[in-house]
């Protein structure tokens, strides 16, 4: 952030959702509007050109998709700041754990009302995943009902025991409190421990925390037999 304001850029193919998304950030002090693109791939050389705070990103859009565009930003070191926001029309977008896969920090529903707007933005600028308690349980669970990818996902090894338990604890939803509470430690170490895990396994924040917990099968997806490590 520049001066403590928030810079953010829309990539949206639909210039109504633009205008809308605009006059509501324009009117927020401590919020810039930056830049505005039709498609993933304007979108990506309009990051590239600003490196702002925040992209909010469509998930469908010609020339180059959302997920498309999100691969890239998290893949150019020059955007490492850059915090990836994806707009879906759907609670229980398929496309939304793609996202999550490909280095988004979280999702809006487009019709989100407009203070949850702002305080997404606020939370994603601040460092944090745009994932409640609830979006974890049910969305991540749901759509990572697949076989864990254990070929690609980061080694457990590299995990002490106690990253390794933080980390399940994330992937169920549970805030820093509430993991604090359950290992019967301070918020402070379980955020610390969630903060190591996070560097040992080059997670960009904590939505990729968690897509790795299910992805090498630290945590069983919801419906699935197979027990938590």
């Amino acid at each position: 952030m520049t001066d403590g304001v928030i810079r953010v850029v829309l990539v949206d193919d639909q210039a109504l959702m633009r205008a809308g998304f605009r006059a509501l950030l324009d009117a927020e002090d401590g919020i810039e509007v930056v830049g505005e693109a039709a498609d993933g791939e304007q979108g990506l050389a309009l990051i590239r050109a600003q490196v702002p705070d925040i992209a909010l990103i469509d998930v469908q859009m010609p020339v180059m998709t959302g997920i498309e565009a999100t691969r890239h930003i998290a893949a150019d070191p020059a955007l490492s700041d850059v915090r990836v926001v994806i707009l879906t029309n759907y609670g229980h977008d398929e496309y939304v754990f793609e996202a999550l896969r490909a280095g988004a920090s979280g999702f809006l529903l487009k019709d989100t009302e407009p203070a949850d707007l702002l305080q997404a933005i606020e939370v994603v600028a601040g460092g944090e995943a745009l994932l409640s308690p609830s979006v974890t349980r049910t969305l991540i669970g749901e759509f990572v009902s697949r076989p864990p990818d254990r070929a690609t996902a980061p080694g457990l090894e590299c995990l002490t025991r106690r990253e390794r338990e933080v980390t399940a604890l994330a992937a169920r939803g549970l805030t820093n409190e509430e993991i604090a509470a359950h290992m019967v430690i301070s918020p402070f170490t379980a955020k610390t421990h969630i903060s190591r895990a996070m560097t040992k396994l080059g997670a960009r924040d904590r939505a990729q925390l968690v897509v790795f917990a299910y992805e090498s099968g630290l945590v069983a997806p919801r419906g699935s037999d197979a027990s938590a490590c």
